[in-house]
């Protein structure tokens, strides 16, 4: 009886311990974000390409910087054929029906970047597809429909952790949206 009674009190005890544990725990986690961010494939376009030994890699002096601000705004490309889109060599601006869309700053810039951003105005962004969750459409190739699936917590983390990240002053220019129905 008496192991018994030593058994249920270890096990409530434990129970116990394990609810305090996940209460306390934060429930956004930048880890998780880091993780999210690097699934989601984030820095394939908001981190510039560079020349390297091999061929074209991610500039991490730049990483999730966006649109490089020294290319500047870029002109339409010509598509010709069965092209529907264009990219650019940094693998940051894009052109297609839409009109040309940069890849934004995703770092903590509070001039260039999500720095004057809240955390309410990230989840809604991406739940809505609207650029600061109030202004212009985002455009492609922001895949935006897809990461909107994500739950609360986990775009909450993501933006977490892009404000844990070095903050990288870069201008990015903004989208030039097509005239109605203007394809390119």
């Amino acid at each position: 009886m008496k192991k018994r009674l030593i058994v249920i009190t270890l096990i409530t005890l434990a129970a116990a311990a394990a609810v305090a544990w996940s209460s306390a725990r934060p429930r956004v986690e930048p880890e998780r974000g880091r993780y999210l961010v690097a699934v989601f494939g984030c820095g394939d376009c908001h981190t510039p390409l560079k020349l390297g030994k091999n061929g074209p890699e991610p500039d991490l002096t730049r990483f999730l910087s966006g649109h490089p601000e020294q290319m500047g705004a870029l002109p339409a490309a010509k598509l010709p054929g069965p092209w529907m889109w264009a990219g650019a060599a940094t693998n940051t601006a894009f052109t297609g029906p839409w009109g040309i869309s940069y890849a934004a700053n995703l770092t903590p810039d509070r001039n260039t970047g999500l720095g004057i951003w809240t955390e309410e105005m990230f989840v809604k962004a991406i739940r809505s597809g609207r650029h600061m969750g109030t202004s212009r459409e985002i455009l492609p190739p922001m895949p935006w429909p897809a990461i909107r699936n994500a739950s609360d917590e986990d775009l909450k983390s993501m933006f977490a952790y892009l404000r844990s990240i070095a903050p990288v002053a870069n201008h990015v220019p903004d989208a030039q949206v097509a005239a109605e129905g203007g394809a390119r």
